[in-house]
């Protein structure tokens, strides 16, 4: 499986490059071949005289590639100009990528984090699996990723629509790094637990079904049914449970314009502590 990884060549990228951990992650979700890729301005000329931003780019590169190898994988470097979700997404789709990773920096480990423009971006637009990995900063020079076991405990927000289906699909690619799951559904405004117990008890009768099916790959899988504003539910969940992802799909708005995140899942990735991983919907290209 294949890999489009973004690097803007800074310190808190190669933090979560030099974690074996996150590492060997990757390799038990499938991924054995990774393209590297960073995106400079359009406006910076690198060769102008007297200017080494091209040099310095390419030795940064190379010094993350050779990072990438020791740990086994299969490693194509890539340097474009552009737009950087344009340029990542389409490098994506032209090496059919299973999936995509970029980096999101929180402003503090003590303050609420905002997930970065390039990775909102991105995020916005993608077409293919998409894992926003979460990197603390403690200060300039010191960061650390939030959960260097990525995908050992997930939390799956579903709401039974075909794209939620989707994302659980992603499951098959798990199973090798998945210890434990909670499968989260919230009841929405109009369907409230205390208004509608058949609504519930179908909810419940659901998600057991999809625990039955993770229980058949060895997964330890919790189910949970909450009442209230889906974006505020989950992340509640994400305190209580403490997962090292969260997994849900996108749904766009339109396939005539650019695809935009469903108001919950953009919300939900913006303000997670964790990482996130998003599906896109199904021939959205």
């Amino acid at each position: 499986m294949r890999a489009v990884l973004a690097t803007d060549l800074s310190d808190a990228i190669e933090t979560a490059l030099s974690s074996r951990t996150c590492l060997e992650c990757l390799e038990r979700y499938g991924i054995d071949q990774i393209d590297l890729v960073t995106v400079t301005s359009p406006n910076v000329t690198a060769g102008m005289p007297g200017s080494d931003i091209g040099a310095r780019t390419k030795r940064g590169l190379e010094r993350q590639r050779r990072m990438l190898e020791e740990e086994g994988f299969d490693v194509r470097t890539h340097v474009m100009r552009g737009t950087p979700h344009r340029r990542i997404n389409g490098l994506a789709d032209r090496v059919k990528a299973d999936l995509v990773i970029v980096g999101s920096r929180g402003q503090s480990p003590l303050e609420q984090r905002f997930i970065g423009g390039t990775a909102k971006n991105v995020a916005r637009t993608a077409s293919r699996p998409l894992l926003v990995q979460r990197i603390l900063e403690h200060g300039e020079e010191d960061h650390e990723v939030a959960a260097e076991h990525l995908f050992q405990r997930i939390l799956y927000a579903t709401d039974f629509s075909e794209n939620a289906e989707r994302a659980f699909d992603q499951f098959q690619h798990l199973k090798h790094a998945a210890k434990e799951v909670t499968l989260l559904h919230v009841a929405p405004p109009e369907r409230r637990p205390g208004s509608d117990p058949d609504a519930v008890a179908d909810a419940e009768a659901r998600l057991d079904e999809l625990a039955a099916e993770l229980g058949e790959l060895g997964i330890e899988t919790r189910t949970v049914v909450r009442e209230g504003a889906a974006v505020e539910e989950i992340l509640a969940a994400e305190k209580e449970f403490e997962p090292t992802t969260i997994l849900m799909g996108s749904r766009g708005r339109s396939r005539m314009r650019r695809l935009l995140l469903g108001s919950v899942s953009e919300d939900v990735t913006a303000r997670a502590h964790c990482n996130v991983l998003l599906v896109p919907p199904t021939g959205v290209r």
